[in-house]
């Protein structure tokens, strides 16, 4: 089963965890534009994969149709900006699992990503150093002896590594607290973005924490302030859960009418979805909704989602048939056994 269908450690405010690392090889230029310095790039690449293990394909997102590109985006696999990008000139390398997605030639070269689910930051880091170091052997890195792994951008220099997780945090907000938790957090080089990172906002109460230095601090560091913030987010964020609990029929209500809406609206839109999911999951993580688990709830996250669907589907949908498609999508999921 894939990572974002499961549950993990803390999964009831933890919904998943990414290690990020930067990376360029030596002996090309940064940000490649000409065809055919990518394309020298992308066979060096290639011939290094069957060597490296893990299963893993290469893929050009230009041999990708749009439905797809976009289910990976909603998967947090790639950044929206990489599928946005008109000159389509980068590529992934993913395995069957997609706990392992390399995105190429987006800002830089490579970036190698880990995923997993729920609050897993070491085990991560584990294998996306085990994959790093592979690489670095077969194809050789662009270092530093003062700046370390030199990238495009110089605030991603030093260890080239953003680690993040991503929370769910509706009680934070709907008692008050967040944007003072925001402010103080921030103080500690620690960034919070929405649920696509930069430039983005947050969706159904999902917030994403990663570290902002990558440069004069070592991996080890970084790890270790991550997984101590978040570890005071969910304390915070469990601790406002039972305050909220303590009105019992008035989250109750909410949760049962947010759930109530999934289960028998005949058309919904993505954006209403995510709101009342929210809801549902708290009530689910609180054991309001007993015909609700772990499961059925990742599988509305995903399946929701209009690529996503469509995906599943195995056909595109438009307008209000699509809003349609998802309620009886969502009726599904949820008559489950």
């Amino acid at each position: 089963m894939n990572w974002y269908l499961q549950s993990g450690k803390e999964s009831d405010v933890v919904v998943s965890t990414r290690i990020r690392l930067a990376r360029n090889l030596a002996g090309f230029k940064f940000d490649l534009k000409k065809e055919e310095e990518i394309e020298k790039l992308e066979d060096k690449i290639k011939n290094s994969l069957f060597s490296l293990g893990y299963g893993l394909k290469f893929l050009k997102l230009k041999d990708m149709d749009d439905v797809t590109k976009m289910s990976l985006v909603e998967k947090n696999l790639i950044s929206p900006e990489f599928v946005l990008d008109e000159t389509q000139k980068g590529s992934i390398i993913i395995n069957d699992e997609e706990n392992i997605c390399i995105m190429v030639n987006e800002e830089d070269h490579l970036r190698i990503q880990v995923f997993s689910s729920g609050l897993d930051l070491q085990n991560a880091l584990n294998l996306a150093i085990e994959i790093d170091e592979k690489l670095s052997k077969l194809l050789g890195y662009a270092v530093s002896s003062k700046y370390g792994y030199l990238t495009t951008y110089p605030n991603n220099c030093g260890t080239g590594l953003k680690a993040s997780v991503m929370l769910h945090l509706p009680a934070l907000l709907r008692t008050g607290n967040m944007r003072p938790i925001i402010d103080t957090i921030t103080r500690f080089e620690v960034n919070v973005r929405g649920i696509y990172g930069e430039n983005s906002k947050s969706v159904g109460d999902m917030f994403q924490l990663s570290n902002k230095k990558t440069l004069g601090i070592s991996e080890k560091e970084i790890i270790e302030n991550i997984q101590i913030i978040t570890q005071k987010m969910i304390e915070q964020e469990r601790s406002a859960r039972k305050f909220l609990a303590k009105d019992d029929i008035d989250l109750e209500d909410k949760v049962y009418r947010s759930y109530g809406i999934l289960s028998n609206c005949r058309k919904i839109s993505s954006e209403e979805t995510r709101e009342l999911l929210s809801y549902v999951k708290i009530g689910t993580d609180l054991g309001i909704i007993p015909e609700m688990d772990d499961a059925k709830v990742q599988k509305l996250y995903l399946y929701t989602k209009p690529a996503n669907m469509q995906k599943m589907l195995g056909k595109q949908y438009d307008g209000i048939e699509r809003e349609i498609k998802r309620a009886e999508v969502i009726k599904s999921i949820l008559e489950q056994k």
